[in-house]
């Protein structure tokens, strides 16, 4: 049994007229401060998120005990997570582009990442290097001469052994299987060098540039078996010009998509993001 410390206090169930009441009045009786809140109610759908950093005013209060005491209060079948303020384990997944990668453990190393990098997985050596430099265990896991089954199994292997809470691919260039997804669902965090739903796919910058683009943009996301079709967590984008080549769109792109990649995984770790069944909703 957890005692709360500092705390995030997360519900989503359908929406009902007094749930900020309800809530707050559970937090108030067991004098729990709360620090932030954010609420949202989809009108379409008629379902309700809330949001909310906490800290105890006089003494810690039990993890399971507020839960069920939010439990009570809510509807059936309503979700909720109360869960300590700290940085999660994370390992991060690559190939040979280095961009992405080099963002997330610079932001690791100067304690801006809400998160600990705990280990790479790549199926090339060629980040090895830069990976140890910041003192991340490195994993080398080829796929040279293996069948797919076999090398995924050893790849899963080495992130498992790290017993991460997320997966981040930083430009990994291998589809996962659905067994794989199944093995980390809904906390697989991808980046596409796309806008997506626009070029999903290979080469995006060829067909950008083949479309006469003015913006290019990049895309995070959770990992679904439909490929690059999951529910989108953050995406921006930068203009370009009928002087850019494939090259120079693919140059700016990458500064896209590391900041994007980042901006995703911290919104992810700071428990920003409700899943909703295609789409999200972020509390930014």
């Amino acid at each position: 049994m957890t005692a709360i410390d500092r705390e995030i206090v997360l519900v989503d169930c359908r929406d009902e007229v007094g749930l900020i009441h309800r809530i707050t009045g559970v937090l108030q009786a067991r004098r729990l401060n709360i620090e932030s809140n954010h609420e949202y109610v989809d009108p379409a759908a008629g379902h309700f998120f809330f949001r909310a950093e906490i800290a105890p005013a006089a003494g810690p209060v039990p993890a399971d005990e507020l839960r069920g005491a939010l439990a009570a209060v809510l509807p059936a079948a309503a979700r909720v997570r109360v869960t300590r303020d700290e940085r999660r384990p994370i390992v991060v997944c690559a190939t040979r582009e280095p961009h992405c990668l080099g963002e997330l453990l610079l932001l690791d190393a100067v304690g801006e990442l809400p998160g600990r990098i705990v280990g790479v997985v790549a199926n090339h050596a060629d980040l090895r290097g830069l990976v140890e430099r910041f003192g991340v265990p490195f994993h080398n896991v080829s796929h040279e001469g293996r069948s797919r089954d076999d090398h995924e199994a050893a790849f899963l292997a080495a992130i498992d052994e790290h017993a991460p809470e997320y997966v981040v691919l930083a430009r990994y260039m291998r589809v996962l299987s659905g067994a794989a997804i199944a093995r980390y669902p809904d906390r697989i965090v991808n980046i596409h060098h796309s806008f997506l739903p626009a070029f999903a796919g290979a080469s995006p910058y060829h067909q950008a540039f083949a479309r006469g683009v003015k913006l290019i943009g990049a895309t995070a996301h959770f990992v679904t078996e439909e490929l690059d079709a999951g529910p989108i967590i953050a995406q921006d984008v930068t203009p370009v010009d009928h002087t850019f080549t494939p090259e120079r769109m693919a140059q700016a792109g990458r500064d896209v998509e590391k900041l994007v990649l980042a901006r995703a995984v911290r919104l992810v770790l700071e428990e920003r993001v409700f899943l909703h069944g295609k789409r999200t909703v972020v509390f930014q």
